[in-house]
């Protein structure tokens, strides 16, 4: 497949449906319960149409931004995104390298199956997010490891107290821990691409993929029935861990999945550097509200520090609304997921180009020369959402 034939990000979706197994596809693609928050998600989008500007001289635009006092190349950057060396071959490897190419922030998933110390040996700028573990030395310990390796910037994600109703993955024979089956096998044997090209030869070259970086110490095998404990001990976390962690760790904090404006205030008072509005991209709290219709009152309750945004970022028309809403900085997960899987580093970089395409031909036909320069008055609210 020439990457030159996929043109939007969606694109890549359709590739790596036909190239991935049905169950790991599932995994990557699926949502939780009746996928009303997946859908809602797009459809926050489509409720807003945009006002342009004429006649200016859109020739001096720059789309970059800065953020945390780094200069970065676009508006969006790559959201964490567990197992995605299970989708493509190293995945979260060729991913941060693409980011790091391309001068977008990437941020690696606490599920990652890579080590964290690899990861930021490629790019010395990733980010690192945790899915906390469950008492408070295993917590220290954890953040001593992301913060030996180098990592500055530690984004915590709330809005996983329990494991989620992910029906879509059993449907589609997809399940953590991993069991095989006939039904999976029959799977990889009739995608051979992937079946040699990433499990293979992840297993020839790397052995069986653990889940390396939930703990200090090395996790399960994917294939253990204690993963599924290791994922969903986090019932316990409040407002006493995010202090705790905050007066530890020396650089920047995001909290991640937050919805309502009275959690955003109270994390900006505890001393957290950034919010990142998100429902988990509909894969966890099913009806959950999409976090561009909630994302206004989250800006107007912290205007001192910055206000981000995931899930349904699909266009760079969707990244200019969100900005004209008040985001700062937005994220983009599945796409770069199935970037990686049908084309390893060069599919990533073209899906950023096509993106960050998009949105620097849209700033252009706004007539806006800046993101910081997107506010309300360019938008209306759409007459048939």
């Amino acid at each position: 497949m020439s990457l030159h034939n996929l043109l939007c990000l969606d694109d890549f979706e359709d590739a790596a449906r036909r190239h991935l197994p049905l169950p790991v596809f599932g995994y990557v693609a699926g949502a939780a319960e009746t996928n009303q928050s997946f859908r809602a998600n797009r459809s926050a989008f489509q409720a807003w149409q945009l006002v342009p500007r004429v006649l200016v001289d859109i020739n001096p635009r720059d789309p970059g931004v800065t953020l945390f006092g780094r200069r970065y190349a676009t508006p969006f950057g790559v959201a964490p995104m567990g197992l995605a060396a299970l989708s493509a071959y190293r995945g979260d490897l060729v991913i941060a390298q693409a980011a790091r190419h391309e001068n977008i922030p990437f941020v690696l998933s606490g599920s990652s199956l890579i080590r964290l110390e690899e990861v930021i040996a490629v790019n010395p700028d990733a980010w690192f997010q945790a899915y906390l573990p469950g008492d408070d030395d295993s917590i220290f310990a954890l953040l001593e490891r992301v913060k030996a390796a180098g990592y500055k910037t530690l984004v915590i994600t709330l809005d996983t107290a329990a494991a989620a109703n992910r029906e879509s993955n059993l449907r589609v024979g997809f399940t953590i821990p991993v069991r095989p089956s006939v039904r999976l096998a029959w799977q990889g044997i009739t995608h051979p691409r992937w079946l040699f090209g990433t499990f293979l030869r992840t297993l020839a070259q790397h052995g069986m993929p653990h889940f390396e970086n939930s703990y200090a110490t090395r996790g399960a095998p994917i294939l253990s029935p204690n993963v599924e404990r290791t994922l969903s001990d986090r019932g316990h976390l409040n407002w006493r861990h995010l202090q705790m962690i905050r007066r530890y760790w020396p650089g920047d904090i995001v909290v991640k999945g937050v919805l309502d404006p009275r959690d955003a205030r109270r994390a900006a008072d505890e001393g957290i550097n950034g919010v990142i509005v998100s429902n988990h991209g509909g894969r966890q709290l099913d009806g959950a509200a999409a976090p561009l219709a909630v994302l206004p009152r989250i800006v107007e309750a912290c205007p001192d520090i910055p206000v981000m945004l995931d899930s349904g970022v699909r266009r760079g028309s969707d990244v200019i609304k969100a900005l004209a809403l008040g985001a700062r900085f937005v994220f983009v997960g599945r796409p770069f997921a199935f970037a990686a899987a049908v084309g390893g580093e060069p599919g990533v970089r073209r899906a950023i180009d096509l993106l960050r395409s998009e949105v620097s031909r849209n700033m252009a036909l706004m007539g806006v020369l800046r993101p910081e320069d997107f506010g309300p008055d360019h938008l209306i609210p759409s007459p048939h959402p």
